[in-house]
């Protein structure tokens, strides 16, 4: 938390603004993460909704609704940058740019004209499934409205919810090059189904891309998961057995993590200091 806002009644607008959004102790601070972790579960939740057969007078409810949750993002979007220390690097930050490009397809829709909203509808739509990436933002860093978790607790939080975003997007993604060409493809059920098949490598063949689009996304989607899934286990499995090592650095060669009772390197053999009780 920023030492220049740990008082909000005696800061400034921008600290104020910085403070309650970083903000995971005080009752609205909490309150303000609780709110927006609800917003991105229902923005999410109106994507799958819309893709299911569902009555002509419920659909504006849930359009009224996603461009609603879209203000309020925006909103929050600006309040970020405006409260940022350095506007710059929050505008290019990779949670803030997400949080943009996540309501950019609902924004787009509303205020730009009828015609040009027509001509961008399908592009528009695929990129509606990249809204789940804004719940990284919740783990930008240990501190949450429930607590503090530790380092492994956090890794393995990125691990689940890279498995679910990878899942989600892969889905979403499909389902919108395969619907209305695709006649098993009919709802985002249908497409998670096929990207769970795929990805675990079971393959039951039920269910196969029609379209070039379809077959594209499908070998994406297996390329990412090769290349993030194991790479984010790695850091986890990584510090699990570097758990017993002490934070030691080689002054000779630079190696960091050695054993509690080594007193030489073991890649380069130069002699290490390091605290250690000779009771143990």
């Amino acid at each position: 938390m920023d030492s220049d806002a740990s008082v909000p009644g005696e800061g400034r607008p921008r600290q104020l603004v910085r403070f309650y959004l970083l903000d995971h102790e005080t009752a609205p601070g909490k309150a303000i993460d609780i709110a927006l972790l609800g917003l991105n579960l229902v923005f999410v939740a109106i994507f799958i909704v819309e893709t299911y057969p569902i009555s002509a007078g419920f659909r504006p409810l849930l359009w009224n609704l996603e461009v609603g949750i879209a203000l309020v993002f925006g909103i929050e979007y600006v309040l970020r940058i405006y409260g940022a220390r350095d506007r710059v690097a929050e505008f290019f930050n990779g949670y803030t740019m997400v949080d943009l490009i996540a309501i950019l397809p609902t924004l787009s829709v509303v205020l730009l004209p009828v015609s040009l909203g027509a001509l961008n509808i399908g592009f528009l739509r695929v990129l509606r499934v990249i809204r789940v990436l804004r719940f990284y933002r919740f783990t930008q860093d240990a501190e949450f409205f429930f607590g503090t978790v530790s380092d492994n607790t956090l890794r393995a939080m990125k691990l689940l919810l890279t498995i679910l975003v990878l899942l989600f997007a892969s889905a979403g993604l499909f389902y919108s090059a395969e619907s209305g060409a695709n006649p098993t493809v009919e709802t985002f059920g249908d497409a998670f189904y096929y990207t769970v098949v795929t990805l675990s490598t079971v393959g039951f063949g039920d269910i196969t891309p029609a379209t070039s689009a379809g077959r594209w996304v499908t070998v994406g989607s297996i390329l990412a998961a090769i290349i993030v899934i194991p790479r984010q286990a790695s850091k986890i499995l990584k510090e699990w057995t570097s758990r017993e090592k002490v934070n030691v650095t080689c002054p000779n060669c630079g190696l960091e993590y050695h054993d509690p009772d080594a007193s030489h390197c073991k890649a380069c053999g130069h002699v290490i200091y390091q605290e250690a009780d000779s009771r143990e």
